[in-house]
């Protein structure tokens, strides 16, 4: 049994060190996640907390779990199996359910993210076995503050995931189905960054749907009616801030998956107020600037000079063209105004222009219709009249991005730089191998999912030479800002904390050593980038002067001492000593009522937590 060295950080609330203060035995410790380690508890343990008897006698290692865990994943026939396998394991035992993820991180990504995680999200109400999460019902504002309540007191959450359910993973409208997505972003924050995993609080909000298929399936478990917009939606979301502020008062929020009419109107109208984010605007805008810089920097080109065209000017496009306005006004000392000159974006209707209908995000980069008259809005034709060095794809419109419209990129820059980032794979504006062949090579690539490398003779004298393609991946950057955000218990998300992430991710861009390697660093990678994220985040989170946090040692010892403070405070996949603890003044995590779920029964649950079966609907 493994636990993390004493470290001089050992004193602060959310340190790793040490044990774990446990008030609980017997098949209530079993059945709570967080503390059931299965075939793994020691003898002491087994007599301590009234464990034997309940388990078979030989005591084996979280590594022998891991791999009997890792045979019976690779035994399920699909990826959708898997998934819900993955679900069942976390319900019965956390340490596990992470280090096996951890330990299979690329392989595994997939299954527990997207794609996969999207047709689970698709089949929620079909694979339904027990809940997880907070469900708030617009029809039940009044309940809202009593509902979250249950999750603990002030000081028991640090990170929230709220959804409505809208617009979830390039899938539509899923309805109540979109907690899945609140509870997967949850997993990358723990996985990623280290976030504590019983500290963190998964939520949606139901409004309805208009999923037609959703409404006229007998075994939907969401709200049975359309979508409920307006004044009464306006209201369930500032209860839900209000009282989520009220009752946790130092937990960050992370909005997901709002409808593109939502999605920046409520982040524009907390943003100021509040410590939230919302990674389909900032987070996709983070990671893309990130791959942005990165392939300019192999090109031998400038942030300041580049012309941008995205295609898809939804809640992810307009995401995306704001950081990159953001970062150009910064770099070249402009206004947003004059720098959103140098990016064109293309929707339905073609190029936006004044002539456009536009939502309120989209009006910035809207041309002088009067500069477009009698001339094509397509996509082609405007890359052939801009000659961008950029192109981004955030259509959901599968094979876009066309062999004539990769070769007029090529035609128009040395290097270009083009990120097909619709997801899931399908979904896909262009493949790798495509771009690669069009442009011989020349291409800087980086998706939305992951793709194989890519092999073609693009070396010298047509030598085959292999090119890695980089997924540009959210997780490599919001995790981190959330971690920098939650440890510095920062009064809100400002520019310059998040430009600060960006170019912590950008640093680490294995392509700035090799032109073949990817854009962005790997998922395998994503745990040391995470730190070089908080730390860049709570450096610039001091320097704006919105910390709240005592005793940050940035201030007086520099990157290392930071570091130190930074990974002492990440939950990492071992198995702690448990501390035998009194009900009576037992703290609630000890009580094992920090969240609902841990009351829950969970068939199985005197075992490791391998295997899904004998689950019952509660």
């Amino acid at each position: 049994m493994s636990a993390t060295p004493k470290s001089k950080f050992s004193h602060l609330p959310l340190s790793t060190s040490g044990p774990i203060e446990c008030a609980v035995s017997g098949t209530v410790l079993l059945n709570t996640p967080y503390f059931n380690r299965g075939s793994a508890h020691s003898a002491e343990e087994r007599r301590e907390f009234n464990l034997t008897g309940l388990l078979p006698t030989s005591i084996q290692t979280l590594e022998q779990q891991v791999e009997r865990a890792y045979e019976q994943y690779v035994s399920r026939h699909d990826d959708l199996a898997k998934n819900t396998f993955l679900t069942s394991l976390k319900e019965q035992n956390l340490v596990l359910y992470f280090k096996l993820l951890q330990d299979h991180l690329k392989e595994v990504f997939s299954v527990v993210y997207t794609p996969t995680e999207g047709d689970a999200i698709q089949n929620f109400s079909r694979l339904f076995r027990r809940p997880e999460g907070c469900f708030l019902n617009i029809n039940d504002i009044d309940r809202v503050p009593h509902d979250l309540a249950q999750w603990g007191r002030p000081e028991d959450i640090d990170y929230i995931v709220v959804t409505d359910g809208e617009e979830i993973l390039g899938i539509g409208d899923q309805g109540a189905g979109g907690i899945l997505i609140s509870v997967a972003k949850l997993v990358l924050t723990t996985l990623c960054a280290g976030v504590h995993p019983n500290r963190t609080l998964p939520v949606v909000l139901d409004c309805g749907t208009d999923n037609e298929n959703l409404l006229n399936d007998d075994l939907y478990l969401g709200l049975r009616q359309k979508r409920e917009r307006g004044e009464k939606y306006d209201k369930l979301v500032d209860t839900f801030v209000q009282s989520a502020r009220k009752l946790f008062p130092r937990a960050y929020i992370h909005f997901e998956d709002f409808g593109l009419t939502n999605a920046r109107r409520i982040l524009d109208h907390y943003r100021p107020k509040i410590p939230c984010f919302n990674d389909d605007v900032q987070g996709t805008g983070c990671v893309t600037l990130a791959a942005i810089m990165a392939g300019l920097h192999v090109g031998k080109q400038k942030l300041r000079d580049t012309k941008i065209v995205i295609f898809g000017a939804g809640t992810a496009g307009v995401g995306i063209a704001d950081q990159v306005r953001d970062a150009i006004a910064t770099e070249k000392g402009i206004s947003k105004e004059e720098a959103a000159k140098q990016l064109w974006l293309i929707d339905k209707p073609g190029l936006l222009t004044t002539q456009t209908q536009l939502d309120p995000g989209q009006r910035t980069y809207a041309k002088d219709a009067s500069d477009w008259t009698n001339k094509e809005r397509s996509l082609l034709s405007v890359i052939k009249e801009v000659q961008p060095n950029v192109l981004i794809g955030t259509s959901t419109v599968p094979k876009a991005f066309t062999e004539s419209i990769i070769k007029e990129m090529a035609a128009g820059t040395p290097r270009p730089v083009i990120l097909p980032l619709s997801n899931p794979t399908r979904l896909h504006e262009a493949v790798p191998s495509d771009i690669l062949k069009w442009t011989n090579g020349r291409a800087l690539v980086a998706t939305g999912s992951p793709f194989d490398p890519v092999t073609g003779p693009w070396g010298t004298n047509g030598a085959e030479i292999e090119i890695e393609v980089a997924e540009c991946n959210n997780s490599v950057v919001f995790p981190g800002i959330g971690l920098g955000a939650v440890l510095c218990r920062a009064t809100k998300v400002t520019d310059k904390m998040l430009v600060a992430a960006v170019r912590g991710v950008a640093a680490l861009s294995p392509a700035l050593r090799d032109d073949t390697a990817p854009l962005l660093p790997g998922v395998e990678d994503v745990r040391a980038v995470s730190v070089r994220v908080a730390r860049e985040v709570i450096l610039a989170a001091v320097e704006e002067g919105v910390v709240t946090e005592q005793g940050i040692p940035s201030v007086v010892e520099g990157e290392d001492g930071l570091d130190e403070w930074i990974k002492e405070q990440m939950w990492e996949p071992v198995y702690r000593p448990l501390k035998r603890v009194d009900v009576e003044g037992a703290s609630r995590a000890a009580k094992a009522e920090l969240k609902v779920v841990g009351s829950l029964e969970v068939g199985g649950g005197a075992g490791d937590g391998t295997g899904d079966g004998g689950k019952r609907e509660r």
